[in-house]
């Protein structure tokens, strides 16, 4: 915790903790995808299966779940309506009798094109309070502290943080 969060009685100050800012900012992103998406037919989180997707043919359920950051029962839950929908295909793979490959559909493809546009205007949305020469280091902040969740839940330590290089006068 930072020290900036704690006020002089003790208190903890929410507008200032990074965690509860993610969250809120999180939250915004989906409300702002809502409002471009419209009648889209996906959802933010199917819209984020599918692109995972999209590059990704054939991965297990388990590699979605770790790509994406949607919990196991959540994404289980998605893949059956995904393919009622005919939006995804799933078939055993050869190597594990219990493992499922997931698959885009042409289907898929389609609503992800429509989806895709929505969710670069909620994108643009989004970092558009931001002065434009912040929104790249923004960015890049934002995949420093992704990669290091994905360090600490592949080996239980957070990655290492980055060396900062010191200004020359």
């Amino acid at each position: 915790m930072m020290k900036s969060q704690r006020k002089a009685n003790g208190g903890f100050e929410l507008a200032e903790a990074p965690s509860h800012l993610i969250k809120r900012c999180q939250q915004y992103f989906g409300d702002l995808y809502a409002r471009e998406a419209g009648s889209c037919e996906l959802t933010k989180q199917q819209f984020t299966v599918l692109a995972a997707l999209e590059n990704n043919e054939g991965v297990s359920q388990t590699a979605l779940v770790e790509m994406t950051g949607i919990d196991r029962s959540t994404l289980a839950e998605m893949v059956r309506r995904m393919l009622e929908r005919n939006l995804i295909s799933r078939e055993r793979t050869e190597k594990d009798a219990r493992a499922n490959a997931v698959a885009i559909t042409a289907s898929g493809r389609k609503a992800l094109r429509v989806a895709r546009s929505a969710a670069d205007r909620a994108e643009k949305a989004l970092l558009d309070p931001l002065p434009a020469s912040e929104r790249t280091k923004f960015i890049k902040a934002l995949a420093a502290i992704a990669a290091a969740g994905e360090a600490f839940a592949a080996n239980g330590a957070p990655k290492p943080r980055a060396k900062t290089r010191k200004r020359r006068s």
